[in-house]
């Protein structure tokens, strides 16, 4: 499965911005599929996963009520709609796809991997 991450970009305090995520080759409507960032000389942080129907979704602390994760197994997509942006989520952001069908944050779950869309909050 080769996943493709799109819709970063360099955006102010407060805006808006949706990433979104598709595979190649193969879909992965029987899986999880996640969303991680990584921040500057850190390592990748879990941001948001849903599980394989949309019907369970997590989210990292910091960014409930303004992230929401959605998908599309018709169109084999996964977006990742980002509200209220702050300079704290400037970060390369990836998704990946889980080999359950849960909604799992744990970033060991995930075998299937983007190759990262940079999102830069200005303050």
């Amino acid at each position: 499965v080769q996943l493709q991450a799109c819709g970063g970009g360099v955006v102010q305090t407060g805006d808006s911005l949706r990433l979104s995520c598709a595979a190649s080759r193969r879909t992965f409507s029987d899986n999880g599929v996640g969303w991680f960032r990584r921040f500057p000389g850190k390592e990748r942080n879990f941001v948001a996963s849903i599980s394989w129907r949309g019907g369970h979704t997590s989210y990292e602390d910091s960014v409930k009520g303004r992230f929401t994760i959605s998908r599309d197994n018709a169109k084999g997509t996964v977006t990742l709609q980002m509200n209220s942006l702050k300079p704290e989520d400037t970060a390369v952001y990836y998704c990946a796809v889980a080999k359950s069908s849960c909604a799992t944050t744990d970033v060991r779950e995930y075998i299937y991997w983007g190759q990262g869309t940079l999102v830069t909050v200005s303050s």
